[in-house]
């Protein structure tokens, strides 16, 4: 009995005399809220640093050091409350280490979600940079979890040999049940690197589907169609797949209109009209480029009942060059008008020979 009460654990503390925990009590509210004012001052400076750049950069700071900063503060809050205690060696040294474990997991929660939202920011930017896609974020995050486990279990006095050990048997009867899975994750990291498709390119598949790529996870590549509409590809299937990028190597997109006129009408005139269209249209009409210069030729050529020229011009990207032939049309329907030249009817002539009986 005199061995508990010298040793005073902290349930003995609460019913003997209480009054002895008012002290480590004040210490942790006293090192939550400095942790809370140091939380606004770094806030604080990170917006003034945000008042000279461009970038945003701030913010994945401001997300990233949100709650760690009070977490931190709570565990040192905890350390020095327990520190100001006359408690038993050994339970002290119990509380010291499962601080330094939460300190730990608390650092590697935020350094993989500060390393996101790095790659997030930066892969986006960076000409040149790995894809900011899901599968690069997750990759990287992984890994910054696994040093943080690594160095845990080394604190704990673990032996990571046996693990990998164990892993490494296993390997062979999980990469046999999750064939699928680890083609596509395979088949992501390859397209991630090899940088022929991108976030944001626009895309044609073989089999007919199309659209913009939003996002290239483990499992699948998930495309928004121009009617917003989602297609999810697996990454081992688009891996296979013939794939047009309509953004690589440039963005630009020719655009060939036909235009039919009448055999009257002049083939000069016709190609200076379709020109003087072009040109006029370029700053008016949005996406229609002026370079490369716009041409005309007489091809197909001639027709049943028309001469049929095809109208070549440069749009800025893929789904620039439908509105674009709307207002081009229109315009050329309007001049042709005011010219005089003619888009005639399909028209056919019969001749008819009277035999004499």
């Amino acid at each position: 009995m005199c061995t508990i009460t010298k040793m005073k654990p902290i349930q003995q503390i609460a019913l003997h005399n209480p009054l002895q925990l008012v002290a480590p009590a004040c210490l942790l509210l006293a090192t939550l809220a400095v942790g809370y004012i140091l939380k606004r001052l770094i806030f604080r400076a990170l917006h003034r640093w945000a008042d000279t750049t461009s970038n945003n950069l701030e913010e994945v700071f401001i997300k990233s050091l949100g709650s760690p900063i009070m977490i931190w503060s709570l565990i040192l809050g905890i350390y020095f409350a327990t520190e100001s205690l006359e408690l038993p060696e050994r339970f002290r040294q119990n509380v010291d280490r499962t601080l330094l474990i939460l300190v730990i997991l608390s650092l590697t929660l935020m350094v993989s979600g500060l390393a996101g939202r790095l790659i997030r920011f930066y892969g986006s930017r960076m000409p040149g940079a790995m894809p900011a896609t899901t599968l690069t974020q997750n990759l990287v995050q992984l890994l910054v979890v696994m040093v943080g486990a690594v160095i845990m279990l080394n604190h704990l006095g673990v032996s990571i040999t046996p693990i990998l050990t164990a892993l490494g048997v296993g390997g062979l009867a999980v990469a046999l049940a999750l064939q699928d899975t680890l083609s596509n994750l395979f088949a992501g990291f390859y397209i991630s690197v090899a940088g022929q498709l991108r976030l944001g390119d626009y895309i044609k598949l073989n089999t007919g589907e199309a659209g913009y790529v939003t996002d290239i996870s483990w499992r699948s590549t998930t495309i928004r169609a121009l009617g917003s509409n989602l297609i999810i590809i697996p990454n081992a299937k688009l891996a296979q797949a013939i794939v047009t990028n309509y953004y690589l190597p440039d963005r630009r997109v020719s655009l060939n209109i036909g235009v039919n006129v009448s055999y009257a009408s002049d083939p000069e005139q016709v190609e200076r009209v379709l020109i003087e269209e072009v040109r006029n249209g370029v700053g008016a009409i949005a996406g229609l480029l002026a370079e490369p210069a716009p041409s005309v030729q007489l091809i197909p050529g001639f027709g049943d009942s028309t001469l049929s020229f095809t109208l070549g011009c440069y749009v800025a990207e893929f789904a620039d060059q439908f509105p674009v032939q709307h207002q081009l049309r229109k315009r050329i329907l309007k001049r042709f008008r005011a010219e005089g030249i003619e888009m005639p009817y399909p028209t056919r002539t019969v001749y008819v020979r009277e035999h004499s009986v």
